[in-house]
């Protein structure tokens, strides 16, 4: 089965200040991240539910996973929820941060 991904508007914002982030820093780096993170995310496309629950997944009404990408300190968390045939990315953030909180759905 092949599941749809869709990208929240949070999410979008959360990837764009990231990119813009690296961009002022490593303009050469950015291009190379940005793929990586569209391409890691497009492999929820398939099995979407061999990634581990988010530890944030008990204060949620859905089901809240997760998704790596990155390494060390620049490791990101793709926090997703799964409808029907669709994978919803919620949420793009850096591993450092603090856990997402029900309230910050109405953020953006």
């Amino acid at each position: 089965m092949t599941f749809r991904v869709e990208i929240t508007s949070i999410a979008e914002q959360q990837i764009e200040q990231s990119y813009l982030f690296y961009r002022e820093r490593n303009q050469v780096f950015v291009d190379r991240w940005f793929r990586g993170l569209m391409n890691t995310i497009s492999t929820l496309q398939e099995k979407p539910r061999r990634c581990s629950f988010a530890f944030e997944n008990e204060v949620f009404a859905d089901e809240l996973r997760q998704l790596l990408y990155g390494k060390g300190r620049s490791a990101f968390r793709i926090l997703f929820t799964i409808r029907d045939e669709v994978v919803f990315i919620l949420f793009v953030r850096y591993t450092a941060q603090e856990p997402v909180k029900p309230e910050d759905f109405e953020e953006g």
